[in-house]
């Protein structure tokens, strides 16, 4: 039998690395191209297409999956079963039509609770306590198909969208292998989606990116964890974008304390730095100001101009 997997960052190589340790038989991968990365634009292979040529297994890697040529290139490989997870596009109608065995789907979520591209960060953004894997098969609509087996995964408070990333990757993995045996069988029954109970995961915007300082120290917490370790939450210091990387969590005594409008730091010093809230305050513990690298509290203290007072807009 011959499986087509489909994935591109970090967190689909487990899957496809239990279907190589398992034995099955994996014809190509299917992967974005490579990207410029890093402030030298060095032009890097995905994880997934890494992890391939690893094991010595042809990589495919069209812009655009849609395409005629693309859609031929795979068909050359008969894929039985088609395997994603976290690939970066919609499958057309034309490939979901390839493989008899049908096409999987690893997803990020509890479905059909938040659907598309950034359900793990969404889900810690949101301050939810879990979250999980879904393995689906896929249709033409985002995230939209019948679900095979779901594995629930807690959220905790010091989670950030990194350590989640690395739980439900493994999650999938094992979620995969355990329904496997049954799926290369034949298809196997599956639950439709309640359609009213969905929900959306957007990429994620630089907006998303920005702190609002009105919001309650908790909505900020989670913000940042969110947004950890790819870009994490900005603010802005005399015009200039400072960045934050990790607070403190809040907790009830935070509430109700200081004086000044949202986004006025209270505090400067090697335990943090205290900034105003909507119902309390926050302390941030690892901050980057413009041009600089990220630096703990206590070093920023050392040689800073930001004074209490100043408001962050």
């Amino acid at each position: 039998m011959n499986i087509v997997f489909m994935g591109t960052p970090a967190f689909a190589v487990p899957s496809l690395e239990m279907l190589i340790e398992e034995g099955y038989n994996v014809a190509a991968v299917v992967t974005q191209p490579d990207r410029p990365q890093g402030r030298k634009k060095v032009l890097t292979p995905t994880p997934v297409k890494e992890a391939a040529l690893r094991h010595g297994i042809p990589v495919l890697q069209p812009q655009r999956l849609r395409n005629p040529e693309a859609v031929a290139e795979l068909a050359e490989y008969k894929p039985d079963l088609i395997v994603t997870a976290a690939y970066g596009q919609i499958l057309p109608k034309s490939v979901l039509d390839l493989p008899p065995l049908g096409c999987l789907n690893v997803h990020g979520s509890l479905l059909p609770a938040y659907r598309g591209g950034a359900p793990i960060q969404r889900s810690i953004i949101n301050g939810e306590k879990v979250t999980g894997i879904t393995l689906m098969y896929m249709a033409e609509g985002l995230d939209t198909g019948d679900m095979i087996a779901k594995v629930e995964v807690p959220i905790e408070d010091e989670d950030t969208a990194g350590t989640m990333f690395d739980k439900l990757s493994i999650a999938g993995a094992r979620l995969l292998k355990e329904q496997l045996p049954t799926l290369v069988q034949g298809k196997v029954a599956a639950e439709p989606q309640d359609e009213s109970k969905a929900t959306y995961a957007p990429n994620l915007t630089r907006e998303d990116e920005k702190i609002d300082w009105s919001k309650t120290s908790r909505q900020i917490y989670d913000q940042i964890r969110g947004l950890v370790p790819y870009s994490g939450g900005f603010t802005l210091w005399n015009g200039d974008v400072f960045k934050v990387w990790a607070c403190a969590k809040p907790d009830k005594g935070d509430q109700g304390k200081g004086d000044g409008e949202p986004g006025t730091v209270l505090e400067v010093s090697e335990n943090g730095i205290v900034v105003k809230t909507g119902d309390g305050v926050l302390t941030l513990l690892t901050v980057q100001p413009s041009g600089k690298k990220a630096m703990d509290a206590a070093q920023f203290a050392r040689g800073t101009s930001l004074a209490p007072g100043t408001v962050l807009t």
